[in-house]
């Protein structure tokens, strides 16, 4: 391919976390300028989330651990800026043929391109409590954006609920900002089967690193409970949360006041615009979940659409790194770029390895936190599962067994499950278990909640502009 024909090659990055400054850098390094969509006003996803212009908060403060990564990833970032295209506080809300669907301050454009790249991240994965629609709830996202972006706590005493890394992660960021934690609640067992720690020593220094946030939040003196089964979150109408109860691992009932709780079982890929580029999903039993099916480079199903980083696969900011970069050389490997083509066969094998380990640690954690899928069985009809639509647990059965609705989608058109403002991000998977037990088979076969455009909601009046 000519110098010519190289930097008219239309290239779209979605997303600036670690996977997506990877692809952009990769692609500047060919010698191409992509245009770069983020949803947020800065670069570096939720786990390098900058603060606000005029923080001047220090990097291992925001970061811990990870703080060295962060610096790297912005400095990169910051680089690149007057080599891409940069749209930022932009929503990709669809894709069509050939072209990404975006709008801007209320401007809607429309992106051709040769080839995208989705970088989307993730989000939370939520399993409903009961109680947990009342005021004082949040993700363990929005309690570190709450941290990271707002310089504050979303209570003067949390509880945080769930399991996982970030489980751990949050609380300790939480205890070192001087926030008042009540207590850690893991429904993942202390001991761990020899299959999750086996793929957990696939990178031992991380899980070693997660060990001592266990034990510094132990030394700070809050209360971390494993094994635990969710009971309720109490409270009222009026003053939102008061307190969480629990069973231990013991068999007893624990309740833990408090004015805020944060919840999250690990983390969902955020498919939505995999779904609507007509891209294929495949079921994975460890995590019980559908997920994009990609090759060992980052391709997708779909001609030109490439996948990288936890938008796909949830292995970390390392692993997204290492799958964003493989993906835009990909790209450029598959639009006959010579320059993107001879990276790609220097480095695509190093990649590939690296992405391997990743995958094998991710397997580990997936049994060692696992999704506790009998908790959306046992909950009470009166739970609420959607939160936008008010959806309880009962309605769910009710529309198994009145209405024959064993498919997800199914429940979705009777109840209205999953049609409100996070089109079912937050209740999509425990509506799958709610349904599968209902009917008594396994949650694979009830389906998964299909995306719409557009992704989150948009003004209305709007109309398109080619860019």
């Amino acid at each position: 391919m000519s110098g010519e024909a190289a930097s008219s090659l239309r290239i779209v990055v979605v997303g600036t976390g670690p996977a997506g400054v990877r692809a952009a850098q990769a692609l500047v390094q060919a010698g191409v300028r992509p245009v770069v969509v983020d949803e947020g006003r800065r670069d570096g996803g939720q786990i390098y989330r900058r603060q606000p212009e005029g923080f001047k908060r220090p990097y291992a403060k925001l970061y811990g651990t990870e703080a060295a990564k962060a610096q790297a990833l912005h400095g990169d970032f910051d680089a690149l800026r007057e080599r891409i295209d940069y749209c930022g506080d932009t929503l990709a809300w669809n894709v069509s043929a050939g072209e990404l669907h975006v709008v801007h301050a209320g401007e809607p454009r429309t992106l051709p391109f040769d080839a995208l790249l989705v970088c989307s991240g993730a989000t939370d994965r939520l399993m409903p409590v009961a109680g947990w629609h009342r005021a004082g709830c949040y993700s363990l996202g929005a309690s570190q954006v709450a941290l990271k972006a707002q310089a504050c706590a979303i209570g003067s005493r949390v509880v945080f609920m769930g399991s996982g890394p970030l489980l751990y992660l949050v609380a300790s960021q939480y205890v070192q900002a001087g926030a008042r934690v009540a207590a850690v609640l893991d429904t993942a067992p202390a001991s761990k089967p020899w299959g999750a720690v086996a793929g957990l020593l696939a990178r031992p220094r991380l899980a070693l690193r997660g060990l001592g946030l266990i034990r510094g939040l132990r030394r700070a003196g809050v209360p971390v409970l494993q094994g635990v089964v969710p009971l309720r979150i109490d409270g009222d109408d009026s003053l939102g949360v008061q307190a969480v109860a629990v069973r231990d691992a013991d068999g007893r009932e624990r309740r833990f006041e408090c004015d805020a709780v944060g919840l999250g079982w690990h983390l969902r890929a955020e498919t939505q615009l995999a779904d609507l580029a007509r891209c294929e999903f495949e079921f994975e039993p460890a995590s019980r979940q559908w997920l994009p099916r990609i090759d060992a480079d980052g391709r997708s199903s779909t001609r030109g659409v490439y996948l990288a980083g936890d938008g796909v696969r949830i292995l970390g900011a390392d692993g997204a790194e290492a799958a964003g970069r493989l993906a835009a050389l990909a790209a450029l490997k598959d639009l006959g770029h010579a320059q993107g083509s001879a990276f790609h066969a220097a480095e695509s094998a190093a990649l590939r390895r690296t992405l391997a380990q990743m995958d094998r640690f991710r397997q580990g954690l997936a049994r060692a936190f696992p999704w506790p899928h009998a908790q959306a069985a046992s909950l009470p009809d009166e739970a609420i599962v959607c939160r936008c639509e008010a959806v309880t647990a009962g309605e769910l059965r009710r529309c198994v067994d009145e209405m024959d609705s064993r498919e997800v989608n199914r429940a979705k058109a009777f109840s209205r499950v999953g049609m409100g403002r996070c089109q079912g991000r937050f209740c999509g998977h425990a509506s799958a278990e709610i349904v599968a037990q209902a009917s008594g088979v396994p949650v694979e076969l009830v389906g998964r909640l299909r995306s719409q455009a557009p992704v989150k909601p948009l003004m209305m009046g709007t109309r398109e502009v080619q860019a």
